[in-house]
């Protein structure tokens, strides 16, 4: 069962959302917004699986609403304007319905929701977080030991390792996701859209910084949630 949240600022298309929604017997209905600034407070207090969400509101449209989000719900995009699809998908969302839309077309974009959302959940099981590695180094394979990393930088296609045994980092082309993937919370956390940081390593943080011995590593907003749960 997926929760739903509609966010959209017509009253109608609310409330046709909220009827088709109930039609459908693997989604919840949960709440509905008239705006993305009321949504926001909204999925402070009700997580949901599945946004159905207007691209055309006040203040923050659909599109500036989804790239607020440090890690967004599925998100079915509703719009009577097929010029923003081509966006939407770069942000990766399930579907895009453009209006007027069937109730057989609503629900094709839900069985896409479905299948992705089954899909994360099996993501989701425990993993098991490595505790060495192999890089690509110059024509060599280069072996990594999780527990002498101090941080990670990523810079375009490639990451530089820096660890504490030596001063010069490791240069390897990979992306920073992949290597977040193999060193799994709590013992590494994502800081910046460029910085994984070895919790273990971390001597001290500041407002915006994080203090591995005299390196200073930013907290940039979209991240600062990982180090409120750090610090608890």
């Amino acid at each position: 069962m997926m929760r739903c949240m509609v966010i959209d600022d017509e009253q109608l298309v609310r409330e046709l959302l909220e009827d088709n929604i109930r039609q459908v017997p693997f989604l919840q209905w949960v709440r509905s917004c008239r705006n993305a600034l009321e949504a926001t407070e909204a999925l402070q207090e009700t997580p949901v699986d599945l946004l159905f969400l207007d691209i055309q509101m006040p203040r923050l449209n659909g599109l500036q609403f989804l790239q607020t989000l440090t890690d967004p719900p599925l998100a079915i995009l509703v719009s009577a304007y097929e010029q923003y699809a081509l966006e939407g998908f770069d942000l990766r969302v399930v579907d895009y319905l453009l209006k007027p839309f069937s109730f057989e077309r609503f629900l094709k974009a839900c069985a896409r929701a479905q299948e992705l959302f089954r899909f994360k959940q099996n993501d989701r099981l425990p993993a098991t977080p490595v505790e060495d590695f192999f890089v690509n180094v110059e024509y060599a394979l280069v072996k990594i030991s999780a527990s002498d990393i101090l941080y990670i930088e990523g810079v375009k296609d490639y990451v530089k390792i820096y660890l504490a045994s030596t001063n010069k980092p490791v240069l390897t082309r990979m992306t920073l996701k992949a290597l977040e993937e193999k060193l799994l919370p709590p013992a590494f956390v994502r800081t910046h859209k460029s910085y994984l940081v070895s919790v273990k390593k971390i001597t001290s943080v500041k407002r915006d910084l994080i203090c591995i011995g005299a390196t200073e590593i930013p907290i940039s907003v979209s991240y600062k949630a990982n180090i409120t749960r750090l610090l608890k």
